[in-house]
């Protein structure tokens, strides 16, 4: 596709004294996250210090983080090189975050057959009950076609936000919008419906309500249409310049692959389960070593992960409890009332951990399933195995001592010495007995015992 527009540079970045610094070229693909946000601002930074003419940045995004579209939108206002927001190539979409992207870009182009809108803050988008519609009003009948006249000339409004809470969240979303869209000279109505109302637009239809400035099949037509433009950056006024532009194309770093990898819920999920366990597991087994070390890690890079994404404290602290609970019943057995606690609360937990619904930053329900099954069976081992253990003889302590019968080493009244379990203790009694003879304990005083004649049973040699 760039074929004939431009020759991409080497990955060596040193551009010869006297030649024009090349055009920057990037992906924004899938939600918009921390990662994203991470590279989109470093790489708008590079330009600026290799003073590039364009940034140009293909999307394709359902949306995402409101912190991290804030970002980079802050990151285009500031930048003094112009940034074209391109979604690309035909069937992506910029949705949600990606139309506040668009919004706040220099220059925003799509290709055919692409969409943009459905901006509603997503925590808030599920619609509420619909109000009872009024009863109409008696009227006379030569007012029926006006009224019918009036009802097709309404324009349908967007349900309001049932509390306060999403009240204040739309009309923030609104103002920031129709902001960008004043600053760039864009339709701010239609922005305004993108929020209250989801409302969406193909590339065409965008065109013609002044959201977008144009649409373009390729990175070649996009670069002949916008040479000669003038926009409007934080340093002033540039005529962009595009004609015969070499373009260079960034690839994401191992930076933000790795931040990619650790700000997945799911992973920073396991992360989390990882590093309680292995410090657990220390704890109980102390100078192993191994356990502490990866939970140590762990649990860090987890707390990294929730401390960048959208996290749910009170979903957080349910499923620390609910771990907790589960590992109380292996020490303070409760006939399953502790484990089965820790199992709803944890499921509860990791269920709202994440504090959005935005498509990719949620916890995988078919992750929170596996880690409560594995949960509840853990509960189910350690109840079946102290429900045996009570079963079992006892085979230490005072218990054990009243439960084994003992040997007379000598004739005796009050007290002597007596055999048991092959130890030597001193007895006594209060019916005499004679050696050899075979005695029940019937209690233990410190080193003594006291002890009759079992006459249950027969005599024991010496």
């Amino acid at each position: 596709m760039l074929a004939g527009v431009a020759a991409l540079a080497a990955e060596n970045r040193t551009e010869p004294q006297g030649k024009a610094a090349p055009a920057l070229l990037f992906e924004v693909r899938d939600a918009i996250g921390p990662a994203t946000s991470d590279f989109f601002v470093r790489t708008l930074e590079e330009a600026s210090e290799r003073k590039a003419p364009l940034v140009v940045v293909e999307m394709d995004t359902p949306g995402g983080l409101d912190t991290a579209m804030r970002d980079m939108i802050k990151a285009i206002l500031a930048s003094p090189v112009p940034v074209v927001m391109y979604v690309s190539p035909s069937g992506a979409r910029a949705a949600s975050a990606g139309t506040y992207l668009m919004y706040a870009s220099h220059i925003a182009a799509m290709a055919p057959a692409t969409n943009l809108g459905a901006a509603t803050p997503v925590q808030i988008g599920a619609p509420s009950s619909p109000s009872p519609a009024p009863a109409p009003e008696p009227s006379e009948p030569g007012e029926k076609d006006q009224q019918e006249g009036d009802e097709k000339a309404e324009k349908p409004r967007a349900p309001e936000p049932a509390t306060a809470m999403e009240r204040k969240a739309v009309n923030d979303s609104v103002a920031y919008i129709r902001g960008l869209a004043e600053l760039r000279g864009r339709n701010a109505d239609w922005a305004e419906s993108a929020v209250r109302s989801g409302a969406s637009l193909s590339a065409s239809v965008a065109l013609e309500q002044n959201v977008i400035d144009l649409i373009a099949t390729d990175i070649e037509d996009l670069l002949e249409q916008i040479d000669g433009r003038t926009v409007k950056v934080s340093t002033g006024e540039v005529k962009l310049a595009t004609a015969g532009l070499t373009l260079e194309r960034v690839e994401i770093d191992w930076r933000t692959k790795l931040l990619a990898v650790l700000t997945n819920p799911n992973i920073a999920y396991l992360l989390m389960l990882i590093g309680v366990y292995g410090l657990l597991l220390e704890g109980y087994n102390p100078g192993a070593i191994l356990p502490g070390v990866v939970g140590a890690i762990s649990l860090l890079l987890a707390l990294y992960a929730f401390q960048v994404l959208s996290v749910n404290y009170a979903g957080l602290g349910l499923m620390l409890l609910g771990l907790a609970l589960i590992i109380a019943e292996a020490f303070a057995p409760s006939v399953g009332v502790l484990g089965i606690g820790g199992v709803v609360a944890f499921v509860i937990g990791s269920i709202i951990l994440m504090d959005t619904d935005v498509p990719g930053f949620q916890v995988a329900r078919s992750l929170i399933g596996g880690m409560a099954l594995a949960g509840a069976l853990l509960v189910l081992l350690i109840t079946t195995y102290f429900a045996r253990s009570r079963k079992l003889p006892v085979v230490t302590g005072v218990n054990q001592l009243l439960a084994e019968p003992a040997t007379a080493l000598a004739d005796f009244d009050q007290s002597g010495p007596v055999r048991i379990r092959g130890e030597i203790w001193n007895a006594v009694t209060r019916t005499p007995v004679k050696s050899g003879e075979r005695l029940r304990v019937l209690k233990v005083d410190g080193l003594t015992l006291e002890v009759e004649p079992d006459r249950s049973g027969s005599q024991t040699p010496r």
